[in-house]
């Protein structure tokens, strides 16, 4: 047993303290294989449509062959997709894969400003994006270098009638496509054509190719983007595999997708990981509409759901929730923000299953660790680390602590990024010679080998020398009652240096400010009470349903 590694003497049976990161030599060679195990499955579904396995091979292939018979685009060069949880993303993504170009990942809801920085720092000559937002695109094309603009509406894979009906409603129903003209624009299903007539010419990708340029979100400045390379997304593909095939059994496996494709976390967890696995992703267009997510809940029992705290907690309080069938519900894992205390409580009481957590971070492809799915009890950490992937708990000198201790998580494996795109400065000051991964976030690892997250660095509030963690103001406050969601920032201070403003969400007015504030008397030392308090209708939030702390500061 490896001591520097106690972590693997938690692992639930069947799952491998290592797996072999150069099992495949590219993405593309992992989905060819993933296509042809899975033949005659459903892989995908949206509205009501469905595609097999053998589908996607084929439309991806003819998108591959598109992008090399008709644009000037060469392996390397890279290409965006701005594309909300549609069939396309899936085959525009395998395509560019295939044809060995590189996918960059852009949200379709970025402004004007942040959508120029993001072509042109990435340097893409391509772009797919929806109608809807071409607008937007059109604004910006002066000031980028886009050769091609692949443009596709919200129907375009259903049905012919169903295709025209839906197109309708979105255009002059709803009215969701703004007037836009793009001289170089081509029509998605015209490029499918014009792929399905020509020769798909099968390329060799090196496994140290980059496969994704995926941008970090930017709260601690201008967006990065971070070189995922085909070995860095395979090995973490694997790994989440090797961590879930003992429990879930993959083939056939209903996979609820609400959370966008275009983050790193759903584009893992969820379309690559479950590809593999020859699982059956549904995929939802706009989760922020819970009463159609709930719909879809509904409709058939699912098997595995991923999402964030936000939208469990959205979903726990929609009214028919429970009534929901969970009789085949295997799994739900939690990301991209701490899933609080209560809200996995009340989960598990209502679906009979624990509300798993997962750890990560862009620059890891994301997956650095995950509680165990048999694990029948919420324990607040996010996990163990999967396998192949090896964690310290360092002091601000860098050096690594014992057990127990709290520090800055350094991380190392193969599915830590080789770099920034175009920023050595950047690259240097995250990854050390040895290859560990600063990754800005505070935690511990327990005499068990679970990992816990206490903060983020650059969230961690200083109150006369004591550290306060808002993920602990923020799970005391979501308890009460009363309380639909929490944010705890730092404020300057002239006697303390910080203290504590808490962000309130009430479920009604009933809820006074002295009502809380005796409340957290009760359940929080002197140090971490909030100095005051204010109540929103909402509170600000990221494409994933992240709660920005960073604006609230502002």
């Amino acid at each position: 047993m490896d001591e520097l590694r106690p972590w693997l003497r938690s692992y639930p049976n069947g799952v491998p303290a290592e797996i072999n990161p150069d099992e495949f030599n590219s993405l593309k060679e992992l989905l060819e294989d993933s296509f042809q195990k899975n033949a005659g499955l459903t892989a995908f579904s949206n509205s009501g449509v469905a595609m097999r396995f053998e589908e996607v091979d084929q439309l991806s292939c003819h998108f591959a062959a598109y992008l090399q018979s008709d644009t000037n685009l060469q392996p390397g060069d890279r290409v965006a997709i701005m594309l909300p949880n549609l069939l396309q993303y899936p085959i525009v993504t395998f395509g560019i894969l295939r044809a060995g170009m590189v996918v960059v990942n852009v949200n379709p809801l970025y402004t004007a400003r942040e959508l120029e920085h993001q072509l042109s720092d990435s340097g893409a000559k391509a772009i797919i994006v929806l109608e809807n937002f071409a607008a937007v695109l059109q604004s910006v094309l002066s000031k980028v270098k886009l050769e091609k603009v692949i443009v596709t509406a919200v129907g375009d894979h259903f049905p012919i009638f169903k295709r025209a009906m839906t197109n309708l409603f979105v255009r002059h129903i709803k009215k969701l496509v703004p007037s836009w003209k793009i001289e170089i624009a081509e029509s998605y299903l015209k490029a499918i054509i014009k792929g399905k007539n020509s020769f798909y010419k099968d390329v060799t990708i090196c496994s140290e190719n980059a496969a994704f340029l995926q941008y970090t979100g930017g709260t601690t400045g201008t967006p990065k983007g971070a070189i995922l390379t085909h070995r860095n997304m395979v090995s973490n593909v694997l790994q989440a595999a090797a961590w879930a095939k003992p429990f879930l059994n993959g083939r056939g496996d209903l996979v609820i997708t609400p959370l966008p494709l275009y983050h790193v976390f759903s584009l893992t967890a969820n379309l690559l990981c479950f590809i593999n696995l020859g699982g059956h992703n549904l995929l939802v267009t706009n989760p922020r509409d819970i009463r159609s997510l709930i719909r879809e809940l509904r409709r058939q029992p699912f098997t595995y759901l991923t999402g964030v705290n936000t939208l469990f907690n959205a979903l726990l309080n929609y009214p028919g929730f429970s009534r929901i069938n969970f009789s085949k519900h295997k799994a739900t894992m939690g990301g991209g923000m701490a899933v609080q205390a209560s809200i996995a409580k009340e989960w598990q009481a209502i679906t009979g299953r624990p509300l798993a957590q997962g750890y990560g971070l862009t620059e890891a492809s994301p997956i650095v660790s995950a509680t165990p799915l048999d694990m029948f009890k919420f324990n607040g950490s996010v996990g163990l680390p999967l396998p192949s992937t090896e964690v310290i708990i360092c002091d601000e000198a860098g050096t690594a602590m014992d057990l127990g201790k709290v520090g800055e998580i350094h991380i190392r494996g193969p599915q830590v990024m080789s770099g920034y795109w175009k920023n050595p400065k950047a690259t240097t000051d995250i990854l050390s010679d040895e290859g560990w991964l600063k990754t800005g976030d505070i935690g511990r690892i327990d005499e068990h080998g679970f990992l816990y997250i206490e903060d983020r660095k650059k969230d961690l509030i200083l109150v006369s020398g004591f550290n306060v963690y808002p993920n602990e103001i923020e799970d005391v406050i979501v308890a009460h009652p009363e309380v639909i969601e929490a944010a705890a920032v730092g404020i300057p201070d002239e006697y303390s240096g910080e203290t504590v403003r808490l962000f309130v969400v009430r479920k009604t007015p009933l809820l006074k400010e002295e009502q809380l504030m005796e409340y957290c008397r009760k359940n929080l030392t002197g140090y971490k009470r909030p100095r005051d308090i204010v109540f929103m209708d909402k509170l600000p939030k990221n494409n994933i349903g992240k709660i920005l702390r960073r604006e609230l500061r502002e």
